[in-house]
């Protein structure tokens, strides 16, 4: 990442500059990635291939203002520790869904040591509603975040558990990986009729006061603890909360029978 992209990066999640990448710069790096980032698989949908290339996240993040899903939101992210100074370790993780563990590639998260040698920390922008800061990874104590009270514990195999408030959300490995690895889990998710991500369309993001979501048609506010509901019946309606609520500028509404092919 050269220097135009770090600061055309920050800027996409505006920040003007970042000092020593510090405890308190993760904090907030994270923070505002959420809040100008969104968690949205409307590629699947619009039949935009995704790819996992270095270059190929930053265009779509930071030069077309895209959101992505978690190896993309992740994989970006990384790319900007890094080139803070940061020393981040891609790790796979299995999302505890009602059947139980996923597969190990299902998610990717990020543990990240910091220049100043504290860490590591658990960080992770592509989990749709999780913490709004990073984690620490190896605290057993119980961290305290406005997204809720989370938990790290040690799992079977030297794996480690994150619970947000009480309920395991995934388990990570602590092998380092690449994110290659992660491209056919990804292809799988594009693509496969039992991936999640092929079965309706979801945009959400953090906001200072809660969260705001468009799931297929319909527009999610939670503010301060209340949640409302608004059906969008129309095109025009649909792309226009797109555009408003997200920076998002579609071309077409996304379909959920168009879908990515290998």
């Amino acid at each position: 990442m050269d220097d135009k992209a770090l600061t055309d990066y920050l800027d996409r999640i505006g920040l003007a500059t970042i000092g020593t990448l510090d405890a308190d710069a993760l904090r907030e790096l994270h923070r505002s990635h959420l809040l100008a980032v969104p968690f949205e698989n409307l590629s699947i949908h619009l039949a935009e291939p995704i790819s996992l290339r270095a270059d190929d996240l930053i265009a779509k993040i930071v030069g077309r203002r895209r959101g992505g899903f978690c190896y993309e939101l992740n994989g970006a992210f990384a790319q900007l520790l890094e080139r803070l100074g940061g020393r981040v370790q891609r790790v796979a993780a299995g999302v505890y869904g009602a059947d139980g563990l996923g597969p190990p590639f299902d998610h990717l998260a990020l543990v990240v040591h910091l220049p100043d040698g504290s860490g590591p920390w658990l960080a992770d922008v592509g989990f749709g509603n999780h913490s709004t800061y990073p984690l620490q990874f190896d605290s057993r104590a119980g961290q305290q975040d406005p997204g809720g009270h989370f938990l790290v514990v040690d799992a079977d195999n030297g794996d480690v558990d994150v619970l947000k408030d009480g309920a395991p959300q995934y388990r990570v490995e602590r092998r380092e990986r690449t994110l290659d690895e992660f491209v056919p889990t990804c292809w799988w998710q594009q693509t496969s009729p039992q991936s999640h991500f092929t079965q309706g369309t979801i945009c959400s993001m953090l906001t200072p006061e809660g969260r705001i979501s468009i799931a297929g048609r319909t527009l999610i506010r939670t503010s301060r603890g209340t949640r409302t509901e608004e059906q969008l019946t129309s095109d025009h309606e649909l792309l226009a909360a797109y555009r408003d609520h997200f920076g998002i500028n579609l071309p077409l509404v996304p379909d959920k029978f168009r879908l990515a092919r290998p």
